[in-house]
């Protein structure tokens, strides 16, 4: 039994003990505080992604459109910002798609795909206008717009104004369509959404129609006749035939103009509005490629001296604007089916320098082949000296030049080595250079010397070959076996070869002249003199008998 005492003992002890705890938590708390940084706090988890797509615009119309075609009336109000519930949503949803199904214009392609939309709109950054459906007097925008609910990630819905008008469109549109011309067989089975029957008509009837519209030669052959007369492009085809792309851009015009008379589905009509717009890329890029052709062909008949280096340039020229035009039309093609080539490019261009630093040397040749066309420094059948070879120049490429020796053989000279070394083109010469020294013996009278000094210039300002103003005969310098005259003139020629004849010409002529004279050509030779008697022994002792000095 407890006493009074013992009571408040126990009662002291519980609230001590009470009170104890917190402080010594605190306490602790704070030691762990003060031994540990604080925990950094927790990333906020990135909100989930919506399981239908309706995380852009695109997404939602396409999910949208393949939920009611597939008959997921579950979901086919999850796409809509209404009010509506049950039976009431579904019904509108369906008049939704029959819609736009019927009337939509077909450039889903230029939908964004981007979860903050498109800004063509600054002022309105949260709706996106899918398309605008003309009714009988009256048009309105179909519009998503992107609302946040809640915690949850934004999600791009039906706009309601669109909605409101989406009951009076449904009531003007007639559902009878091509379907009931079409055999079931034909129309009943779908690839990728599209009908077999279409698809038939995408691989059969349009290559005939193609191969049709080369008999309508009678309405473009006076067009093409007075074409190919005013811009003398000539052609393989026959003057009445028909181009290819104007057949492509008939083809697309056919195509639009039956998209506009006949009832299909949003789908179908998305599918021949692609098919008709790569018809008229293909057409633009062909029409560019002809147009190379022509440009090409002007440029050869504009420079038709300039060698066939030239014609080389010219057709490189041709190809890498082919090669443009082709880029060109792969890069609408992709932007056409939504795809931004901007880091495609980018890639492109990053990559185009890796090669040009690997492929340095080759660029460094190609570079020095433009520019020896471009500056005409050496051209096919200039004969040139490349240091110790002399030889005749057969082709001159992008990379290399080749040079035919005096051997015949073909020496192949990359463009770089003839940019960066001196060339010496012995073709260009416009005179030849007559060079000679003539020696007479010793002997030879100064009379004589200047009958033969006279006799050579009147000979070669007198010959029809050489140039009057150039020629320089002189008495030149006192040999050591002969009488020295030089003889300087340029000569007239149309090559070397023809110079070479002159040359034999005068030579013979000059040799003439020096024997009319009475004195001879001298050559190589040493006179030695020996006096008469005999020297004493002193004189020549030490030296072997029979041996004299010279006077």
């Amino acid at each position: 039994m407890r006493t009074p005492v013992t009571r408040r003992v126990c009662v002291l002890a519980t609230l001590f003990v009470i009170m104890w705890l917190p402080a010594g938590s605190a306490r602790a708390q704070a030691g762990a505080g003060r031994a540990a940084a604080p925990p950094a706090p927790a990333a906020q988890p990135e909100p989930a992604r919506d399981s239908l797509g309706r995380d852009t615009p695109r997404k939602t119309v396409l999910g949208f459109i393949n939920a009611a075609r597939r008959g997921n009336n579950e979901i086919l109000p999850l796409y809509l910002d209404t009010d509506l519930q049950g039976q009431a949503a579904v019904d509108l949803a369906h008049k939704l798609y029959v819609v736009l199904d019927s009337r939509l214009p077909a450039r889903l392609n230029e939908l964004s795909d981007r979860p903050e939309g498109s800004s063509d709109n600054p002022l309105k950054p949260a709706a996106n206008v899918v398309g605008t459906i003309t009714m009988s007097g009256s048009s309105f925008d179909v519009v998503v717009e992107r609302i946040t609910r809640g915690d949850s990630a934004p999600l791009w819905l039906f706009s309601r104004s669109t909605l409101a008008s989406i009951p009076d469109a449904f009531d003007e549109i007639d559902l009878v369509a091509v379907d009931r011309f079409v055999p079931q067989i034909l129309g009943k089975p779908r690839i990728a959404g599209v009908r077999l029957f279409e698809w038939l008509v995408l691989l059969l009837v349009l290559p005939v129609g193609y191969r049709l519209l080369g008999t309508l030669d009678w309405v473009f052959r006076p067009l093409m006749r007075v074409w190919r007369r005013r811009t003398g492009f000539s052609s393989r085809q026959p003057a009445s035939h028909v181009p290819g792309l104007i057949r492509l851009v008939i083809l697309a015009a056919v195509i639009r103009w039956i998209l506009g008379r006949l009832d299909l589905p949003l789908v179908e009509r998305q599918f021949w509005s692609t098919i008709g717009t790569l018809l008229l890329i293909a057409a633009f890029g062909w029409g560019l490629m002809l147009l190379n052709g022509y440009g090409e062909s002007y440029l050869k008949r504009s420079v038709a001296s300039g060698g066939g280096e030239t014609a080389s340039l010219i057709r490189l020229l041709r190809r890498a604007a082919d090669v443009l035009v082709i880029t060109a039309c792969v890069l609408a093609t992709v932007r056409y089916f939504g795809f931004d080539p901007t880091a495609a490019l980018a890639g492109l261009g990053i990559g185009g320098i890796a090669v040009a630093l690997a492929a340095q040397k080759t660029l460094e040749n190609v570079i020095a082949g433009l520019s020896l066309i471009f500056d005409k420094a050496v051209r096919v059948g200039d004969v040139l000296k490349f240091g110790e070879i002399v030889g005749t120049v057969d082709f001159i490429g992008l990379r290399s030049t080749r040079i035919r020796t005096l051997d015949r053989t073909i020496l192949t000279v990359p463009n770089g080595q003839i940019a960066s070394v001196g060339i010496e083109i012995l073709s260009v010469r416009d005179k030849f250079w007559f060079h000679h020294f003539l020696g007479l013996q010793y002997g030879t009278s100064a009379e004589q010397m200047r009958s033969v000094m006279d006799g050579v210039q009147r000979l070669l300002v007198s010959h029809t070959s050489a140039d009057a103003g150039t020629v320089r005969v002189r008495f030149l310098r006192l040999g050591t076996s002969s009488l020295d005259i030089e003889i300087f003139a340029y000569i007239f020629a149309r090559d070397f070869a023809a110079f070479l004849d002159v040359q034999q010409e005068l030579l013979l002529r000059i040799m003439e002249i020096v024997d009319a004279s009475g004195t001879a050509i001298a050559f190589p030779s040493q006179t030695l003199h020996i006096a008469e008697g005999r020297l004493s022994d002193s004189h020549i002792e030490g030296r072997p008998a029979g041996l004299a000095s010279p006077v």
